[in-house]
């Protein structure tokens, strides 16, 4: 499953998003076990789970969720400009659609 979601998180391009739910459907586990693996990728350069949000739109924790990490995972997405309003993503616009 691990490698598998993380396999999946590299497909996402720039300026798109995915959510802890959708990755949790695809490897057949659960989000908290998606989230699990998020908090624990050892290169985030080559499977950039800064990508990776809740499924209603808010962007969810990073390496840990210290609010330093959160600020800079919301800096990331606006680097891949990924617009952020009332610390929601809009995934209408920005969410991946993996084929």
């Amino acid at each position: 499953m691990v490698h598998k979601a993380l396999m999946l998180l590299k497909k996402v391009e720039k300026g798109k998003v995915t959510t802890y739910g959708e990755l949790a459907k695809l490897t057949r586990s659960s989000p908290r076990a998606i989230g699990h693996v998020m908090k624990n990728n050892k290169n985030p350069k080559l499977y950039p789970c800064y990508k990776v949000i809740m499924s209603n739109g808010r962007i969810g924790g990073y390496s840990g969720s210290k609010k330093r990490n959160i600020e800079k995972k919301i800096k990331l997405l606006r680097r891949d400009g990924i617009e952020i309003s009332n610390g929601r993503i809009d995934l209408k616009k920005y969410g991946y659609r993996f084929v």
